[in-house]
């Protein structure tokens, strides 16, 4: 075997070394085994193959992030702070009453913030808003190096990101609220429109001055719905945004410099955007807010007002109380100013300048009214008490005081509108006979003996039902109740606007005393009807209501005519004679025509005055109440005087009030339609057709003669075994008392009546005649079966 030689530059193969790859440089190393490895400091420098992964590995990061976050977060309910409340009520002139509820709130829609106002906010916030995404990274990015070299303290945040902080999530500054709003904003963009978010803003935000959302701050800085704020008002509004304490330059007046350069900024973003021409701009004056007021609250009347709107709403079905309870109700009541202000000038000026420290009674004293306009059923005035922060209770619709006598001219319209007759057969009207005596037995009732006392034990003997009504002769009203039929009264009382529910609002003769306990607006309105008429409207304490805009739904008005006006109209002419000779002079204060009633309840722990013009139906009563145990008590020596009755106090402040509402306006008389026959009648059989005057009121006990057979008693008709008549005297139209079918007379008829009666007393005017008793209690006489009892205790008369 022939050997090679060797090629020269070779050199015998190794196998234990790797042959050098093609290419090969001799002499250098062939391989990336071979490469040598960085020293010093080149080691710190990464490879481009290292930032490149690095990079990959943060922007997967980012994105997973990303994805995270957006799956992991959603869109939460809203705060409760953001959706709270008020509930405004506003006086029928459109100006503020109240507003209830922690937080002072009253959303819009964005539809009635005008677009200067719109456009005035975006200049001062977010000026990209409607082109911008939902979040800016960039401004984000910006304000945190802002505020990090000290630069101020920036939120980079859109308008958007703000809503979501104001309305889903809170103030506080913490990464995981912001890494949430970040999200809840990118989510929120895609299911609602910028319009939305921007209604949602301006509804969010706070202003300052407890006001959150623009309109309650169009109201705190210039008593103003949003609707009719200007350009200039506008951009000092949204200029609060930024800093609403700081910039309120009438709380902190230093800061005018600061507040003038915002609001120029304002309005300067808005002729750049070319959403306010220079002209204008140049034309534009500083709009200096008002004053700050502190929180109206509930004090006053107020709170007795919000009261009574509330129970109208959920009495009515309007919404149920916690529908109302969630607030943003903007409620338009009927209530009128100057009315309110002047019934609290005259409960004022009669009653409270008159309670002194130094009385005990005076603590108990209480005063509720209600005044309405007939013809309309609104409610245009209502005092509920001294200050509704210091007594909850609403005297103008609280249903625990005996209404008194004011109930007896349901029973004379009850007698009219039911054509009804005497027990001898004589037809009701005015001039109606009745036999007056005190204590005198009803006739005609099966359903025990009731003989109901006159005050101070008076007997009128012969009476007209006219003057009976003058000086409130319970004697002869009881009686009428029987002759009417006591379901008839009631059903009478109910269709005028009482309560079917109201307690004690009995069908027994003791209902004509009344021992009803209706609330003095119940009175108010019952006796608007007779006003109006004999037509009844439901009344009505709100005009309108409304929440974001939209229209609650209010009852209809169902005005009908319940009673005749005949019925009507001649009830108001015997209450006519009430205010000019009867218990109620003190009525003609008022300067107008008046027809009215007083009333007193039982042992004096109310009295009242209802009455009405042609214009206004007002009822005012002076009620005594504990102020610790909250029990009713007597009004004797309250206000410096033995008694307090209806013609007195309450007579008074009706006389004021009314005067006062109705000042500036014509005076008009009563458009009366009288029933037929309203002058006096022959009794059946009588020789003559001339009237005898009636006798002499005497203070008495009851007759105790028996009474004479009348020539018309109807065969049947029965007298109770212990009743005792009337005295002789001689001839006149005297009610003997005999039965008419209009009351049952079997043993199968109603309980016998033993409750006691409400009563009122003198009227400071030397006039007496209404049921009551004195300091030792009532004289609600009339136990089946027993003799009458002696005459009543003496009592303390106010002269």
């Amino acid at each position: 075997m022939s050997q090679e030689p060797p090629q020269q530059g070779w050199t015998p193969r190794d196998e234990t070394v790797s042959a050098p790859g093609p290419g090969a440089v001799p002499g250098q190393p062939g391989t990336r085994g071979n490469k040598p490895r960085r020293t010093g400091w080149r080691r710190l420098v990464p490879t481009w193959r290292m930032v490149l992964g690095a990079i990959l590995l943060i922007a997967l990061l980012l994105i997973g992030g990303f994805a995270a976050g957006y799956l992991l977060v959603d869109i939460p309910p809203a705060n409760a702070t953001a959706t709270a409340q008020s509930n405004v009520y506003l006086y029928e002139d459109g100006t503020l009453i109240a507003r209830d509820g922690e937080i002072n709130r009253e959303n819009v829609q964005l539809a009635q913030v005008p677009l200067t106002v719109q456009h005035a906010v975006l200049a001062a916030e977010d000026r990209n808003f409607y082109s911008e995404r939902a979040v800016d990274p960039k401004a984000m990015v910006r304000a945190a190096w802002n505020t990090l070299t000290g630069k101020g303290k920036q939120s980079g945040s859109t308008i958007t990101q703000q809503y979501v902080k104001n309305y889903y999530l809170g103030q506080e500054q913490t990464l995981s609220r912001k890494w949430k709003e970040f999200f809840i904003s990118i989510k929120l963009s895609r299911e609602q429109s910028k319009s939305e978010i921007l209604q949602g803003y301006l509804n969010t935000s706070y202003f300052g001055r407890n006001a959150y959302g623009i309109q309650a701050a169009a109201q705190a800085y210039y008593s103003k719905d949003i609707e009719d704020i200007d350009t200039a008002e506008g951009a000092y509004l949204a200029s609060l945004l930024n800093a609403p304490s700081a910039y309120d330059v009438t709380t902190h007046p230093e800061n005018q410099a600061a507040a003038l350069g915002r609001w120029n900024y304002t309005l300067n973003g808005m002729v750049k955007e070319d959403w306010l021409s220079e002209s204008e701009r140049a034309a534009m004056t500083f709009p200096v807010p008002q004053k700050a007021k502190p929180a109206n609250g509930l004090s006053g009347q107020r709170g007795y007002v919000v009261q009574a709107v509330e129970e109208y709403l959920t009495g009515h079905d309007v919404m149920d109380e916690s529908t109302l309870a969630a607030g943003g109700y903007r409620i338009t009541t009927t209530v009128e100013r100057a009315k309110q202000d002047a019934f609290v000038e005259a409960v004022d000026d009669q009653v409270m300048s008159q309670v002194s420290e130094d009385r005990k009674a005076d603590r108990n004293v209480r005063v509720g009214g209600a005044s309405i306009d007939p013809e309309s059923g609104r409610v245009v005035a209502l005092y509920g008490g001294v200050d509704y922060t210091q007594q909850y209770v609403n005297n103008a619709t609280r249903r625990d005081y005996q209404v008194g006598s004011t109930f007896k001219p349901f029973v004379f319209t009850a007698a009219v509108q039911n054509d009804s007759r005497t027990q001898d057969g004589r037809r009701i009207t005015p001039e109606t006979v009745y036999d007056g005596t005190d204590r005198r037995p009803v006739r005609g009732w099966s359903g025990g003996r009731y003989a109901p006392e006159n005050e101070d034990g008076i007997s009128y003997g012969p009476i007209t039902v006219r003057e009976a009504t003058d000086r409130s002769v319970n004697a002869v009203y009881a009686q009428m109740a029987v002759d009417v039929g006591p379901h008839r009264v009631r059903q009478t009382a109910i269709d005028l606007g009482i309560p079917a529910s109201t307690p004690d609002l009995t069908a027994s003769p003791s209902i004509a005393l009344g021992p009803a306990t209706a609330s003095v607006l119940d009175m108010a309105e019952a006796y608007a009807t007779l006003a109006n008429h004999g037509r009844h409207g439901t009344y009505t304490l709100v005009t309108k209501v409304t929440k974001d805009g939209a229209t609650v739904r209010l009852p209809k008005d169902d005005s009908r005519q319940v009673v005749s006006r005949e019925a009507a109209d001649t009830t108001t002419s015997i209450l006519q004679s009430v205010v000019d000779s009867g218990t109620g002079t003190a009525a003609q204060s008022a300067g107008r025509p008046a027809a009215g009633k007083t009333g007193t309840a039982e042992e004096d722990k109310a009295a009242w005055f209802a009455g009405y013009t042609p214009e206004l139906a007002t009822v005012v009563a002076v009620m005594g109440q504990d102020p610790d145990t909250g029990a009713q008590k007597p009004l004797y020596g309250a206000l410096g005087l033995p008694r307090i009755n209806g013609g007195g106090a309450p007579a008074r402040i009706w006389g004021q009030f009314t005067g006062m509402a109705l000042e500036g306006t014509e005076i008009n008389e009563f458009d009366l339609e009288l029933e037929p026959g309203a002058e006096p009648e022959p009794l059946p059989g009588s020789p003559s057709e001339e009237e005898p005057p009636p006798q002499s009121p005497t203070p008495s006990g009851p007759s105790s003669e028996p009474p004479g057979e009348t020539p018309d008693q109807s065969p049947g008709q029965s007298e109770g075994p212990s009743e005792t008549g009337p005295p002789s005297s001689g001839d006149g139209d005297v009610d003997t008392g005999q039965g008419d079918g209009s009351a049952s007379t079997g043993p199968g008829g109603p309980a016998p009546d033993t409750r006691p009666g409400p009563r009122d007393g003198p009227d400071g005017f030397g006039r007496f005649g209404e049921h009551g008793s004195g300091p030792g209690g009532h004289h609600d006489h009339g136990q089946p079966g027993q003799p009458p009892p002696g005459p009543p205790p003496e009592v303390i008369h106010q002269r």
